[in-house]
């Protein structure tokens, strides 16, 4: 036996076959493969903003010379920061390193071995792998076919060892929000309910006027979409205030880097200009629909969030999206049963739009 052997003896046994997470595609690793240069692939598949980040935060890191310093792991100015943009108080906010990063911390938090996680498929798909990674047990409760969260089954998968109950709103890849009374059913329900609010500037519907009313509600929040910092991963949350200290605790520390705590505090200095572009990409959204619609072999489904999901009825999906890769267009493909039929297109610019529609009338 060699020795690479004996040591994979010693891995977690259910994570021995483990899958992982299929990310969205790096345009650099297309080179010689498309039938335009790397520079020029449109990235349609993993709803970055395609604006990019505040003028100011670019000037502000190429300015900061201290990068061989710690953040402070307390996070007291972000939190601060936070509080003022958007009205709750810093007891209650915690930051990350992307809001994949309190997803992993909650579970940490609830789970024991065998705990039980509800989740509401098709959805972001961070929340199987990390309740799977903490040794959890997912119970999937399907949406019906809009897309709508099944309440009445939700209530039903509940027992004595759910921990945890996820929510998207709007929910990443379907793009539907889901109506205040349906959370609120949720939330009666006393178990810890997560809302991942990452698209919420997209819909400008949040349900942080609930935090007061429901200790049991937890909203996660990210500046990767609206404000164009996918790339510096900063996400954060509202959380009951024990909640909020046990989750600082538990965290990595520093776990928020100094060039990401730099364009936080100037993208909230440039509130104006980043909105700006949640404006534009909220009026793009709705010329991609009726572009789309215009094309008889796919099917639109209305969208509050950055993207749009489309049914393809004529061929298959994965070999649209291979296709569309052929051509420099990069598009989201899921491998899973229930969006097998499907491809999830992120909404660009308007010349992005343009180039997706001239590749789908060619192929």
């Amino acid at each position: 036996m060699t020795e690479k052997e004996g040591i994979e003896k010693l891995i977690r046994p259910d994570l021995a076959s483990f899958g992982g997470y299929l990310a969205a595609t790096s345009p650099e690793t297309l080179e010689g493969k498309t039938e335009v240069p790397v520079e020029a692939i449109i990235k349609l598949d993993a709803n970055e903003n395609p604006y990019g980040c505040s003028p100011r935060g670019n000037r502000a890191l190429a300015k900061y010379s201290h990068f061989n310093i710690y953040p402070d792991d307390g996070q007291a100015k972000i939190r601060q920061l936070l509080a003022g943009y958007t009205g709750v108080e810093a007891r209650h906010i915690v930051a990350s390193g992307g809001s994949n990063q309190l997803i992993d911390l909650i579970l940490r938090l609830f789970l024991k071995p065998g705990d039980e996680v509800i989740n509401c498929t098709p959805t972001f798909g961070i929340f199987r792998f990390s309740t799977l990674i903490c040794g959890g047990k997912v119970i999937e409760v399907p949406r019906d076919d809009k897309f709508a969260v099944n309440v009445g089954a939700v209530k039903a998968a509940v027992t004595r060892k759910t921990k945890v109950i996820f929510l998207v709103s709007p929910n990443n890849p379907t793009g539907t929000i889901i109506p205040r009374a349906d959370i609120l059913e949720i939330l009666d329900a006393g178990l810890p309910v997560v809302i991942d609010e990452a698209y919420c500037e997209f819909s400008r519907e949040t349900v942080i006027p609930l935090l007061g009313k429901y200790p049991n509600l937890m909203i996660l929040r990210t500046f990767s979409k609206w404000a164009g910092l996918a790339g510096l991963r900063v996400g954060y949350g509202f959380f009951p205030e024990k909640i909020a200290e046990y989750l600082l605790r538990i965290k990595m520390p520093y776990n928020v880097n100094v060039a990401a705590l730099v364009a936080v505090e100037e993208s909230l200095k440039d509130i104006d200009y980043l909105k700006g572009n949640v404006d534009k990409i909220i009026a793009e959204r709705a010329r991609l629909y009726e572009e789309l619609k215009k094309v008889k072999w796919l099917k639109t489904i209305p969208s509050q969030a950055n993207f749009i999901l489309c049914r393809v009825e004529k061929g298959e999906a994965k070999e649209l999206k291979q296709k569309l890769q052929q051509k420099g267009v990069l598009v989201r493909y899921f491998e899973e049963p229930r969006l097998k039929d499907y491809i999830r297109i992120s909404v660009g610019k308007p010349e992005h739009t343009e180039a997706l529609i001239k590749a789908l009338k060619q192929v």
